[in-house]
């Protein structure tokens, strides 16, 4: 490992490795990332494009890097990687449409710059939380291993990235998985303006790759021979032999992080020792003084260049601004689904909620060998709650995956695999704790089809809910973070048959769901349930009772207290609403059952403010006052944390408070 690269560094070419129409590649495509740079900060100070991150002296890297792997294998750059998608061929037009949020671009003008992905190009680009992009190339690299292609995926990151949790869940999975990664970090001194003595306290970056069991490289990020040749090797041993590896790239950010800030908080005499280093320029030296280039080949060639990015921006510029479609616009938030709704047959067998669902991913599992189920202790222990008991012994210890403890980036690598073309289901051990991975859940699942038109055909499973002792860490029901989040689909069954058929239609469908599962559920309901496979319809509600006094809208646990409420109450006609699916939500289902009754409840176990009951009795109001015949109430759980005490658990939960609203409303 060569450990001292600085701006002090001489840059030394071996001429001896690559052939003279390599060395000319490389230099192609170095200057062309670099032309189209200058060119950009030119439009940028005219108007013409919004943002520019600049990539300006490390273009050896992205450049490097993209050579060294075959246009199959997956790449996943960060926004100052440039080089990236000019070496993978796009043209140059259509990045520019992109950066001018024009229909010709990768996002229909929804995203801006380099956050955007092209299956077409085997590119996925960044979301702005940096992080998750590592977990998706674990999820690629997993997927490739499933199909055993002997493919490498390279994923990038800057020093300051390296600071997030995600970076060190990645190389750990990475690592426990023997996944075909190279992890790519740009060293490049300030992480916005923190210098790297504030970002770490290592000497190296790449020295983290002993703590997690895996082999590291310094690499001189200026030197593009050195980048091309030596992840080239790299890129072919983990081919053969798969697994992940850490490169840290020394380069240097001679601009601003992004060009309105500055570099103002960088020591001049930095920048000019680093310019020095400049890639291009030492490297179009050395192409001169080898007689590999002359001075008329490169003035032809910078001619070309320049004349391809003008004909390009022409062109891209006289593109309209994207036509504002308010259909479209919808219509794009979720993947295409046409769902098939698959029939049950008979024979039916009395089960349990948790036997419907396990015998519902088991069926899906069986039909569809693209499926991998991951999660904690999920594999020979069958999960805490044994949802997958026996898996390993039927589908093997690649399909059924234990994970370490990392949520974050177990939902990210989920998400490589969607793109891979794989499924994927995810098991939170309890639904409490998606909050370690409710960034990619909510910035990269959700937005992924609408930004560039991905699917993200994963599916959460969330074991919730109070009832069983569990206090504030284990029984939270918090659907109410995710119904709100557009692109997310949010299923929430109460019975045993529901939840075998709605678990097998959210594997099928292409976007991503969160599928709640109450635990107090698990063993205390049995129902018939048909043993074939079969399929719901997902946004489509229950009418359990037909009633003329009242209507009862509610889900999950909050279903069964209300029907026992109401057993208590026979002289009370209740219409019974489960909505089963909360996003999408039944609009039509709920107001036909509020205009036949005239008064409604709404019954939650999730505490009040921000629940889903505030939204729904807002719709009421807006699109049935006419109809009502008194106020809309809802009922819900305390505002407090989940208590583990028994009485105190009875007292936070709505039962009660249910019955004694219920009463009142009918009596209105």
């Amino acid at each position: 490992m060569q450990n001292l690269i600085d701006s002090t560094t001489p840059i030394i070419f071996n001429k001896d490795i690559n052939s003279d129409v390599e060395l000319k590649a490389l230099y192609r495509a170095m200057l062309t990332s670099r032309l189209i740079e200058e060119k950009m900060l030119v439009l940028l100070r005219q108007g013409k494009i919004s943002k520019w991150f600049s990539g300006m002296g490390q273009e050896a890297i992205a450049v490097g890097v993209t050579m060294a792997l075959s246009a199959e294998e997956y790449i996943l750059p960060m926004h100052r990687n440039l080089g990236v998608f000019t070496t993978r061929g796009i043209p140059l037009y259509r990045l520019f449409s992109q950066w001018q949020g024009k229909a010709n671009g990768f996002t229909k003008g929804r995203d801006r710059s380099f956050h955007f992905g092209t299956q077409e190009y085997n590119i996925v680009g960044m979301i702005s939380h940096l992080g998750p992009q590592l977990g998706v190339a674990n999820g690629i690299a997993l997927a490739n291993i499933l199909k055993q292609n002997g493919k490498a995926t390279a994923v990038f990151t800057g020093e300051g990235g390296t600071s997030e949790g995600d970076f060190h869940e990645a190389l750990n999975v990475a690592s426990v998985w023997n996944l075909p990664v190279l992890f790519c970090v740009e060293n490049n001194g300030y992480g916005l303006s923190t210098p790297t003595n504030e970002q770490y306290n290592c000497e190296h970056i790449a020295d983290r790759g002993e703590g997690y069991g895996i082999e590291s490289h310094i690499i001189d990020g200026n030197n593009v021979l050195d980048v091309y040749n030596k992840v080239s090797a790299l890129a072919e041993d983990i081919r053969k032999n798969p697994r992940p590896i850490l490169i840290e790239f020394k380069t240097f950010r001679v601009r601003g992080h992004e060009e309105a800030s500055g570099v103002k908080y960088v020591p001049q005499d930095l920048i000019e020792a680093w310019k020095e280093k400049d890639p291009i320029e030492n490297f179009r030296r050395f192409l001169f003084e080898e007689r590999i280039l002359s001075f008329d080949e490169e003035s032809d060639l910078i001619t070309e260049v320049k004349s391809e990015i003008d004909a390009h921006w022409a062109k891209a510029n006289q593109e309209p601004k994207v036509e504002v479609d308010l259909v479209t616009e919808l219509a794009d938030v979720y993947a295409p689904n046409v769902q098939e709704i698959i029939n049950p047959v008979e024979p039916k067998e009395e089960m349990r909620l948790i036997d419907a669902i396990s015998l519902g991913l088991k069926q899906a599992m069986e039909r569809d060998e693209s499926i991998v189920v991951m999660g904690q202790d999920i594999a020979e222990y069958g999960g805490v709650f044994k949802i997958t008991d026996g898996f390993v012994e039927l589908f093997g210890k690649e399909r059924v995956r234990n994970t370490p403890i990392c949520e974050s980036i177990i939902v990210s690598t989920a998400m490589g695999l969607a793109i891979n073309s794989k499924k994927a289901v995810v098991e939170m051990q309890f639904a409490d704790f998606v909050s370690s991975g409710f960034n990619p859940i909510v910035n990269l699942l959700a937005k992924s089809h609408y930004r560039w038109q991905q699917k993200a055909d994963v599916v959460v499973r969330m074991p919730c809910g109070a009832g069983v002792g569990a206090g504030p860490f284990h029984s939270q029901t918090n659907e109410a973070w995710f119904t709100k989040t557009p692109g997310l689909k949010v299923i929430y069954p109460a019975f045993p048959y529901d939840a075998k058929g709605l678990l097998c239609a959210a594997i099928e469908d292409p976007n991503p769901v969160l599928f709640f599962e109450h635990k107090a559920l698990y063993r205390s309901i049995r129902q018939e349930v048909p043993n074939s496979y079969y399929t719901l319809p997902i946004g489509k509600a229950a009418v359990l009772k037909e009633g003329k006094d009242v209507t009862v809208i509610s889900y999950g646990a909050g279903i069964h207290w209300a029907l026992k409420t109401l057993e208590k109450h026979v002289e009370i006609s209740a219409t019974v609403l489960d909505l089963r699916t909360l996003q999408p939500l039944d609009e039509t289902a709920i107001f036909d059952a509020v205009k036949k009754t005239g008064k409604v409840i709404i019954l939650q176990e999730d505490s009040m403010f921000g629940g889903i009951a505030s939204d729904i009795s807002a719709m009421i109001m807006e699109n049935c006052f006419e109809y009502l015949d008194a106020p809309v109430k809802r009922v819900a759980s305390l505002e407090t944390p989940i208590p583990f005490d028994t009485n105190l658990e009875q007292q936070y939960l709505p039962k009660q408070r249910f019955e004694d609203t219920l009463l009142e409303l009918v009596a209105y």
